[in-house]
Formats: structure tokens, sequence, C-alpha cells
């Protein structure tokens, strides 16, 4: 992810969203290399950005900070397969522990993320807004 980019991930923030990040969230994960990891998905055919994610890695430990896929391409694997790369190149960098949050819900999230391995570790009361709602935190070892 370049700041070029930022006007099709906005897009696509607003729409998946109802609490959106702001763009100087963004380019401040831009701005945050090497810890920051922020990527945008292409669709080569059309040299279009129909996704991205970001995600921090400090250490042995990645916090999935931020994913999301454009409408017209959800239910289509794009997001499992993006996870699963990351997870699989994490695993090479000798990362042990991933985790993330989620609203209770974003059932299709819920789901992605079980099918992928990760379980219930707690909940952080009041963790989102607009509208109010705690965080499922997940977690997925990598050591397997």
């Amino acid at each position: 992810m370049v700041e070029e980019d930022l006007p099709s991930v906005i897009e696509i923030e607003n729409i998946s969203y109802p609490n959106p990040w702001q763009l100087s969230s963004f380019k401040g994960e831009i701005e945050n290399r090497p810890i920051s990891n922020p990527y945008v998905i292409i669709y080569r055919p059309l040299e279009k950005i129909i996704g991205y994610i970001i995600y921090w890695h400090i250490k042995n430990e990645v916090q999935i900070s931020n994913i999301a896929i454009s409408p017209d391409y959800r239910q289509l694997g794009v997001g499992e397969g993006v996870l699963r790369n990351i997870l699989l190149e994490m695993r090479h960098k000798r990362a042990e522990f991933v985790f993330l949050e989620v609203r209770p819900s974003n059932l299709a999230a819920r789901r992605l993320y079980e099918k992928l391995g990760f379980t219930i570790l707690g909940l952080r009361k009041g963790y989102y807004r607009n509208p109010s709602e705690d965080a499922i935190v997940m977690g997925k070892s990598l050591s397997q």
C-alpha cells in the first residue's frame, strides 16, 4: 500500500465498516514500516484494488489490524487466500502467534477466522463504537 492507493482503500473501508478508519490512520500505517505491513489486494486483469490488509509483526507476534474486501469480490475466497498467505509467511519468519479483534456481529469474518484455526481468547468490553459493541479477541498459534 502506498499513498496513491488510499482513495480506493478508503472507498472499500467506508463501504465495509460502520465506523471506518480515517485517511490519517492509513497514512500512519504506511509511514510505520517495517512494523506495520499495509498491503493492497489487486485484481490483476483489471489492475483494480479489491481489498487490503494491515498487520503488525513485532518480534514473535502478529496483530491483524484491518482487512476488507470490496463487496463485489466477497465470498470468492479472496480474504481467505490472503490470510492463508500471510499466516504462512509469518510462520516462515518465525512468528509464533497471531491475534485480532472482530465484532461479535461480524459472523462472516468470525466463520473465516474459525475455519483458519483461530480460537476465542476473550473479550474487549466496549471496544467498538458506532454501534457500540464488544470485541472478540481471537488468536492462533503459528508454531504448530
